[in-house]
């Protein structure tokens, strides 16, 4: 639509067409009130959602699909058998802080692997992860998983270069290894440029030889299924490159206007030229895949039986792969960031891409279920960056200030079912940041969808203080802080009002305002959390006080009845710098903070065994009557209760659903012995769409595997036949297991 014709449009008509295309005409104030959007801001948005006037055209009105989704059987997200009488509890992380003696300067998926063995030990059931999608490769400095270049692809600086085949130690590099491994803040250009360095070494080493855990053959076939979308993502990484070492910055819009446009003949030249280092950058995401897919089948295979949960940002950065690949798929020249309010008088800019509403859930294969499909590929259990963006968005045009945005509506619904669908294929929890101002209704959504909720202590509060234990949904995670909060440690020094007042995030009368409230609030965790010395914490914060409090805040939210509890590393090795402080940019080093105490070392501290001892202790504890099958998200919803046990993913059962959970371990396990292609065909083969499929080749799987007709692949057929059928026959799943441990013992050599 062209400016012009926005420009003509005013009063009633400039409203109606806002309202059509899921404008909200007024926006909050921080003092709780609301304001009208000017029309400036209605045309801008008008033209940011690409709203074309200038034709005689029917609207197509938000939330609305555009094509047939096709895997529609799943009402509710998935929840996992054990859930419906198990409480558990695991780890989370950010990747890049972690120290080990064997990495280059940043957490690796090596590192990942050696925290999945001791989370394991200490009896976890997933471990929780920062955003692990793409960033700017060529400009390493920009480094917040939360602006990805694109979430459909991963970050290659987590790869273990040292274990890749052809990798060969070099005593001048390790020196430089050393020194980036020594720093306190991880120095991502340093890092990028050691990596890939060896990475291209061992890529033109890699070319003329066939690794046996990295055969080509297996590359060609990640390349093929990964189609168009990955070759323009290595596309643009090459030109990324390309343009970064030609004064240009690494995102498109800096870039000649002739290589703006993916479709440019310009753009298809240089492919041409650069054929060689595109397929470098395919390789990576290649490498990357196989690393991180192999994490996933360590956590399984190590007994967490969530394995790994994935967080998932909401935008994109506005100059990256994403919107550089399928720009029609996004907002013109908007943001999307949150209005003003108490802590954020101003309002928020987050500098991010936002899905246009019209596209988001269209199509055969959606830009959202491509999104979470590609974590969920990894994951057990997800985590939906704020929530409210299934409902709506904050946008805010590109020349303006947050006071010059509004909410843009999503099709909520369709989303919702997306996430649903997905869940249910892929068996993967379902997380919702359901933090801070969400539209009316919407949690009452997210429960119905079997959607869990985030609680952070901090915040579950009321006029008589911090709710108890008992106060806590069933359907939830429940966690002491995130990335974006300092640890229990530095919310009881203050250092968090602290920090907001040096990087003037807050005026002076709001800092005073927060720390009296500060005062209140450490006095009413102490009641909460029962310390009986309430006088030494309080005088003496830097004693060991504060390491008792941290271990009775952890046992108060391991008493809780929600279903996950995620214990920050962070907390458990006291940090006194926080990862992220919203609101700051180049004013503090976001994202770049370590911790400060190696991985190999953690199992030694007091303070990480007695949180361990205490959340294995809290987890068995029956809270206050409340069974593990009651939800209480919020007041307004008490009376509606989380049935798992009649469902998963929206499909009714009736039988032994540990039957089901043995059967879906032992097909994980076999489909990682059996060669990989034949593995990535037999977890393809559970899509419950497939039901004839897996009748037919369960039938030949037992037939061949007792005949002996492919004894190149072995016995094992016969129990994977099985298997396969007693994934549409529920009566079969009981006599199939008993007949599996007879069957493995009976041939096991």
């Amino acid at each position: 639509m062209s400016n012009a014709h926005l420009a003509g449009l005013t009063g009633s008509v400039l409203d109606q067409l806002a309202r059509e295309h899921g404008i909200d005409l007024k926006r909050p104030t921080p003092d709780g009130q609301t304001v009208e959007i000017s029309d400036d801001t209605k045309r801008k948005l008008l033209h940011a959602l690409k709203v074309d006037v200038s034709e005689d055209r029917s609207i197509d009105p938000v939330g609305r699909r555009a094509g047939p989704h096709g895997f529609e059987t799943a009402t509710t997200c998935f929840v996992p058998d054990f859930l419906v009488e198990e409480r558990v509890w695991g780890l989370s992380l950010q990747l890049y802080e972690l120290r080990s003696q064997r990495n280059w300067g940043i957490g690796d998926f090596e590192d990942l692997r050696v925290m999945i063995g001791l989370a394991a030990s200490l009896g976890c059931d997933f471990i929780g992860l920062n955003p692990l999608h793409a960033p700017f490769v060529a400009d390493a400095r920009r480094c917040s998983p939360y602006e990805p270049s694109s979430r459909l692809f991963l970050n290659p600086l987590y790869i273990a270069v040292d274990k890749l085949p052809g990798f060969q130690p070099d005593i001048e590099q390790q020196t430089a290894i050393e020194a980036l491994r020594a720093t306190d803040l991880v120095d991502y250009e340093a890092v990028a440029s050691t990596k890939l360095s060896t990475l291209r070494s061992i890529w033109a080493q890699w070319k003329g030889t066939d690794a046996a855990n990295y055969g080509h053959a297996d590359f060609e076939t990640f390349v093929r299924d990964g189609r168009e979308a990955l070759r323009r993502h290595a596309l643009f990484e090459t030109l990324s490159e390309h343009m970064v070492q030609n004064s240009c910055s690494a995102g498109w819009r800096s870039w000649p206007k002739e290589y703006q446009d993916p479709d440019d003949p310009a753009v298809a030249s240089f492919g041409v030229a650069h054929d060689d280092d595109i397929r470098f950058h395919l390789w990576l995401q290649w490498i990357t895949h196989r690393q991180l897919s192999d994490a996933a089948a360590h956590a399984r295979a190590s007994g967490l039986r969530i394995g790994l949960y994935l967080d998932l940002a909401v935008g994109e950065a506005l100059d990256g792969s994403a919107t550089w690949s399928e720009r029609e798929n996004y907002l013109a020249d908007a943001t999307i960031g949150s209005p003003p309010d108490p802590f954020a008088p101003d309002g928020q800019d987050w500098h991010l891409a936002g899905f246009q509403p019209s596209r988001i859930a269209g199509g055969q294969k959606s830009p959202f279920e491509r999104m979470v499909t590609v974590a969920m590929q990894y994951a057990g259990a997800i985590r939906i960056d704020h929530a409210a963006a299934l409902r709506r968005l904050f946008v805010v045009p590109v020349d303006g200030t947050p006071s010059d945005g509004a909410y843009v509506t999503y099709p909520q619904k369709d989303l919702i079912q997306i996430l649903a669908e997905t869940s249910a294929q892929h068996r993967c929890l379902v997380i919702g940041e359901d933090l801070g101002l969400l539209p009316d209704g919407l949690q009452h959504d997210l429960t119905a969808a079997n959607v869990l909720s985030y609680r952070i202590l901090s915040y579950e509060r009321d006029d008589a203080g911090f709710k108890p234990a008992a106060g806590y949904p069933a359907l939830a995670l429940a966690c002491i802080s995130t990335h974006d909060h300092q640890t229990l440690a530095g919310w009881w020094r203050g250092a968090d009002i602290a920090l907001r007042a040096e990087h003037g995030i807050v005026s002076s009368d709001l800092t005073r305002q927060h720390e009296a409230a500060r005062k209140v609030e450490r006095q009413q965790l102490i009641q909460a959390v029962s310390i009986p010395d309430a006088a030494g914490v309080t005088k003496n914060p830097s004693t060991s006080a504060l390491d008792d409090l941290t271990v009775r805040a952890h046992r108060f939210v391991a008493e809780t009845p929600s279903m996950l509890v995620a214990v920050r590393l962070a907390d458990l090795t006291n940090e006194t710098r926080p990862t992220n402080v919203p609101g700051t940019s180049s004013s503090y080093p976001n994202w770049q903070p370590k911790l400060s105490v190696a991985i190999e070392r953690l199992s030694e501290l007091p303070l990480f065994k007695a949180v361990s001892n205490a959340m294995n202790e809290g987890r068995q504890i029956n809270p206050s009557g409340l069974g593990p099958n009651q939800d209480n998200r919020s007041k307004q919803n008490s009376s509606e209760t989380f049935d798992a046990s009649q469902r998963r993913g929206g499909v009714k059962e009736t039988t032994d659903k540990t039957d089901a959970q043995k059967l879906d371990a032992i097909v994980e396990k076999y489909a990682d012995k059996i060669p990989r292609p034949l593995g990535r065909f037999i977890r393809w083969m559970r899509k419950p769409e497939l039901r004839w499929l897996r009748l037919i080749v369960g039938i030949l799987f037992v037939i061949f595997g007792f005949v002996g007709f492919l004894p190149i692949l072995g016995f094992w057929m016969v129990p994977l036949g099985l298997i396969i059928l007693a994934q549409d026959s529920k009566w079969l799943q009981r006599p199939t297991l008993k007949a599996i441990t007879w069957l493995e013992g009976k041939f096991a050599k």
